[in-house]
């Protein structure tokens, strides 16, 4: 009994150990690995770098009145377009005390530099009378009586140029006392981008010391311009002329014209980088429209090739400044062969050599099992 007991748990052991044994070198057991390929292709590569900035005008100017005081009537408003020499606003004056004081002293002295000058002409003018009858008479000379109306010519200018200068002075009080306009006329033609002042807003005049109250912005809109910055790493591969692709955020699906004329020739330092502005002229289609101040995307194409043969960066093997791709000799069996490269896009990137279409090359991390 003991025996038929001991073959039993030698056979279920036997057994056991079998199945585990068979278990286990299935799992050891790996599935074979199948790499994928791809072959290269004839396409077109655009080597391109991107600049972001802004829509401006080319000019914009800013309306600034030549005298200080208080707009009485605003006669344009934002997106109105004006001519040059048009009446934009008027400025009533602000006396002041001290200029209503200094110019109560200038009519008091024209005033009496006229008077003085009535009354010498009013002498002259008997002594004349006097003089020229004597001459008739004969009692004085020709040249005597010349020397008198001489005198009463002299007068008679003298009492005209006070009398100018009395009315020029009261005028120029009347006016600057509030009781005359000062008419702000635009000075170009274009668009009214912003009027940022009110009608009885106070304004400050423009001088040499001031800058005066901006009573508004006007631009020509039909001359437009994109000014960027790039980074230092690409401002070397661009240059004047280049075309530029825009995307403004504010119009989806459509792609403006743009044309490089203007790199600084220095460059600043912004975020721990350095940049450098750029400017371009926008080609605009009839009826495209833009607004001054839409943010935009320029990208600028540094290089093309057009139906050149390229593959995909992924399955390029860069070492020791060389490159190499992995070819397919025989099935599943792959060489690594060094190969010649030209521009990339990122993504593709030109094979000058080394490779033909024919070729399969393997995708390094990409593989099935079979």
């Amino acid at each position: 009994m003991k025996k038929v007991i001991f073959g039993s748990f030698g056979l279920v052991f036997i057994l056991l150990s079998g199945w585990l044994g068979v278990y286990f070198y299935g799992k050891s057991k790996k599935d074979p690995v199948i790499y994928q390929t791809v072959s290269p292709k004839d396409t077109t590569i655009i080597k391109k770098t991107v600049a972001t900035g802004a829509i401006v005008p080319r000019r914009e100017i800013q309306i600034k009145p030549q005298v200080s005081g208080v707009i009485q009537d605003l006669l344009i408003e934002a997106g109105q377009t004006v001519r040059e020499g048009q009446l934009v606003a008027s400025i009533r004056l602000v006396p002041n005390l001290t200029g209503i004081n200094s110019d109560q002293i200038s009519i008091n002295s024209a005033r009496t530099n006229m008077e003085a000058a009535s009354i010498n002409f009013r002498n002259a003018e008997i002594e004349l009378a006097r003089q020229k009858k004597l001459f008739e008479q004969q009692v004085i000379s020709e040249q005597e009586y010349n020397r008198f109306l001489l005198d009463f010519k002299v007068q008679q200018e003298n009492m005209a140029a006070a009398r100018k200068n009395l009315e020029l002075v009261q005028t120029g009080a009347i006016q600057r006392s509030g009781g005359a306009l000062n008419s702000v006329y635009s000075t170009v033609t274009g668009v009214v981008l912003d009027v940022p002042v009110k009608a009885g807003s106070s304004v400050i005049e423009r001088s040499n010391f001031n800058e005066g109250t901006t009573i508004a912005s006007v631009a020509d809109m039909q001359s437009l311009v994109f000014e960027g910055k790039i980074d230092e790493s690409e401002v070397g591969k661009i240059k004047e002329g280049m075309e530029l692709m825009l995307t403004i955020g504010a119009i989806e699906g459509k792609v403006f014209k743009a044309v490089l004329e203007y790199i600084s020739p220095k460059g600043v330092q912004e975020e721990g980088a350095i940049k450098f502005d750029i400017r371009a002229r926008l080609v605009l289609q009839e009826g495209d429209y833009l607004r001054a101040g839409y943010s935009a995307t320029a990208e600028i194409v540094l290089d093309k090739r057009e139906k050149t043969l390229a593959i995909s960066e992924n399955v390029l093997i860069i070492e020791k400044g060389s490159t190499f791709v992995e070819v397919e000799v025989k099935n599943q069996v792959f060489e690594r062969r060094l190969i010649k490269t030209g521009i990339s896009d990122g993504l593709f990137v030109e094979v000058l050599s080394g490779l033909k279409p024919t070729d399969k090359v393997k995708i390094p991390n990409a593989t099935t099992k079979k």
